[in-house]
């Protein structure tokens, strides 16, 4: 048995039961529970406050934890960070009021800013030589500056609405951040092999996502032309079929490129083509 810790609620939460369900590993129904164990798969998960999840790794309260990198990079916690998950994806921005010029990172010498995320900033600052008042506050960071509180801040940028809501404009990204799946230093041999499992299955679902499984009748003789055209993981797999002449072609396809390489393929004579949905992809 492993234990993961997650987050109790928000964005990162939903997405992370989401890939645990993907990933066929199904949990019981969490609403005012601690505790909750999986019914299919050796795993047993916690539900904590986000920046709660690298200390309760580190200390072996839980043996993994899926957290946004923003809060390891805060924490400074002794965890080993095992893979990038690709969801939750955020920066973490300096900002300030719309109003103000701004002319460079010398604009904060002198000035109080308000964030969550005071190591992170004041590595940032010291890093450039930059002398700054940091003022941590725990929430409605974007709200300082109207009310007197701070000169400008340092938070949390996803499509950059609640700063124009709140008379803000981003002037410096930091810090890019995404959900990732972290470890404690110490896990047995028995954790590290369920690990492994677990991330066999995540990688294989990642795969899959934005592919598409496609299949065609072509003539046979058009067969290299299509393969030039459209390359499977490999090599496509290619069926005789019954009509003398004719083949049927299977494919992966990248969703972005699809349509191009359907009129591509139709050009030289593709028909009867149907596009599936691909669960996961297994290597």
């Amino acid at each position: 048995m492993i234990r993961i810790a997650i987050q109790a609620k928000g964005r990162l939460n939903e997405d992370s039961v989401a890939l645990l369900a993907e990933a066929g590993i199904s949990i019981e129904e969490s609403r005012r529970k601690l505790l909750s164990q999986s019914t299919d798969f050796p795993l047993e998960v916690l539900y904590l406050r986000d920046d709660d999840i690298p200390q309760a790794v580190a200390m072996g309260v839980a043996d993994i934890g899926i957290v946004g990198l923003n809060e390891v990079e805060e924490k400074r916690q002794k965890v080993d960070i095992v893979h990038r998950l690709g969801f939750g994806k955020c920066r973490i921005s300096l900002a300030i009021p719309k109003a103000e010029e701004y002319t460079g990172l010398e604009y904060f010498n002198g000035k109080k800013v308000a964030t969550s995320y005071p190591v992170i900033l004041s590595q940032f600052f010291a890093e450039k030589g930059i002398k700054a008042d940091i003022h941590e506050i725990a929430g409605s960071v974007e709200i300082a500056p109207s009310v007197g509180m701070a000169d400008a801040i340092f938070d949390i940028v996803s499509s950059g609405g609640t700063l124009v809501t709140n008379g803000l404009r981003e002037v410096e990204k930091v810090i890019f951040s995404e959900a990732v799946l972290i470890a404690g230093p110490a896990l047995s041999e028995e954790k590290k092999q369920i690990l492994a499992q677990m991330l066999f299955r995540f990688e294989s679902v990642e795969r899959s996502r934005g592919m598409k499984y496609v299949l065609m009748n072509l003539p046979t003789e058009k067969i290299e032309s299509a393969v030039k055209i459209l390359p499977g993981m490999k090599s496509p797999t290619i069926l005789p079929l019954a009509q003398e002449g004719w083949s049927s072609m299977h494919v992966v396809i990248g969703e972005k490129e699809l349509w191009d390489k359907i009129e591509q393929l139709k050009a030289i004579g593709a028909e009867d083509i149907l596009v599936l949905a691909l669960e996961k992809m297994i290597r």
